[in-house]
């Protein structure tokens, strides 16, 4: 086999490669035995018919065309190994020559990964938050304990802003009372604004046993869209009371007996998450500027690709939760133009990254062992909610080994680098990014566990849907 390669761009190469007919005999062995179950010739059992027969029943191009088409994708994947092309996607293939018995012909132009070295990637140097939680951040966690433990009591007053009341809801339509429109002893906060437009501003001042309606318009069920006359009872308006701050609280939302030593339990949590943030945060802005610091073309048609891929796992997860993307470009404060150049920018950062992150595994000679893909199944299993043994076999029946093996070596290059890096808090402490023993083992279950609490734990059922989603993102990030 000659194979010849011409770079039509950085990122884009034509292999020419030719073939002379004899090294197509396991192709066509073969194409002879699929054949050969599929024909019955009168006098041969199924299988058995010679190759001969075949050539004259189904016609020697209809072989030469089935042989060439076993033949081809062998032969391109044993070209770009022998010429050590980096391929990306799938190459689009002409046949420019075949003749019987003589030689076989065609071209592949496919996209391809730069051409490129990584250097002065040891020493970047990067800023995190300081881990030291503020004082104003330890009354926040202490005021969100308070509201766990607070308790409603009846006021005695007009509903406000923040007050718990307990209504019944009916709708009418031009009059017309709607049936499955109702609902008796709802209980709402008053100012949230999270059930229909317009009931924040009728409970507004309403007592015990008011009623008041008002026009709005339907959200959810039959008549969604609907204009209609909804009426409000209020039964009850309760004020939350907040526990004071003090030794009995502490000894009833802790195991601590004064809020003294239950506020520096406080502040030392708080310094453990914060402490894992700065890892993350070091991480991602030591990514950020490695990317930054690699000037590289990116092939349009992986690009794309991410920027589809991204456009539709959007599209699933807000079809999931019942939103609209209008309603979310809406929330987000953007147009369909900044969307669609907020997503193109996101992907080709995505594309370069993982670019940068592999070359550097070239160059640092960088692997994956069947250990280090054992605890990727496994941890990658638990923050989905599913079986390691699930998962594994989800990876190994849909060809996507190949998928996590890249991501485990794409996360060993990331953390080379940040093991490299110079990383300092804002108040110029030096953050130690090099975790090793308890420390690491913590971090590591701490991320688990958060993640866990996320999962469904009767997920089994969507597991497929999930490890196609993080082997999806696996190949751009």
């Amino acid at each position: 086999m000659k194979t010849d390669v011409e770079e039509l761009s950085p990122t884009r190469v034509k292999l020419t490669i030719e073939v002379p007919f004899k090294e197509l005999d396991h192709a066509f062995d073969e194409t002879y035995k699929s054949l050969a179950k599929q024909v019955r010739i009168k006098g041969f059992r199924p299988g058995k018919a010679p190759a001969r027969l075949i050539d004259r029943y189904v016609g020697r191009g209809a072989v030469i065309s089935e042989a060439v088409n076993h033949a081809v994708p062998e032969l391109y994947n044993e070209a770009i190994q022998k010429e050590e092309v980096f391929a990306l996607g799938q190459p689009d293939v002409e046949i420019t020559k075949l003749e019987d018995n003589e030689e076989l012909a065609f071209t592949a132009e496919v996209d391809v990964r730069p051409k490129f070295e990584v250097t002065d990637w040891e020493g970047i140097e990067v800023t995190v938050d300081d881990a030291e939680a503020a004082d104003e951040q330890v009354e926040e966690q202490l005021g969100n304990l308070r509201e766990r433990f607070s308790t409603l009591v009846g006021a005695d007053r007009p509903a406000a802003e923040g007050d718990h009341v307990s209504i019944d809801l009916s709708a009418a339509v031009d009059g017309e009372k709607l049936e499955d429109v109702q609902a008796s002893g709802v209980s709402y906060e008053v100012g949230t604004n999270t059930m229909l437009e317009g009931l924040d501003e009728a409970l507004t001042g309403m007592s015990e046993g008011d009623e008041a309606t008002f026009s709005t318009k339907l959200v959810g069920g039959e008549h969604e869209g609907q204009d209609a006359d909804v009426t409000v009872t209020v039964h009850s308006v309760k004020v939350k009371e907040l526990p004071e701050l003090d030794d009995e609280f502490a000894q009833l939302a802790s195991e601590f007996d004064t809020i003294e030593e239950l506020r520096a339990d406080v502040r030392k949590r708080l310094g453990e998450m914060r402490r894992v943030q700065q890892l993350s945060q070091a991480r991602d802005r030591a990514m950020e500027k490695l990317v930054d610091s690699v000037d590289i073309p990116l092939p349009d048609s992986v690009v794309d690709e991410e920027v589809d891929r991204r456009r539709q796992s959007l599209e699933n997860q807000l079809q999931q939760g019942g939103l609209t993307k209008e309603s979310y470009l809406e929330s987000q404060g953007q147009t369909e133009e900044e969307f669609d150049e907020e997503l193109k920018t996101s992907a080709r950062s995505a594309v370069k990254a993982g670019f940068v992150l592999d070359q550097l595994a070239v160059q640092e000679e960088l692997s994956a062992g069947q250990e280090d893909l054992t605890a990727y199944v496994v941890e990658q299993a638990q923050r989905m909610g599913v079986s390691p043994d699930q998962l594994a076999q989800h990876l190994v029946q849909s060809n996507q080994l190949q998928i996590a093996y890249t991501e485990v070596v794409r996360s060993k290059a990331m953390d080379l680098v940040l093991e490299k890096a110079k990383v300092s808090d804002e108040s110029g402490n030096a953050v130690e990014t090099a975790q090793g023993g308890d420390e690491a083992e913590a971090t590591a279950e701490a991320a688990v566990d958060a993640a866990a609490e996320e999962a469904d734990p009767g997920a089994d059922d969507k597991a497929d849907e999930k490890v196609e989603e993080k082997a999806e993102d696996g190949k751009s990030e």
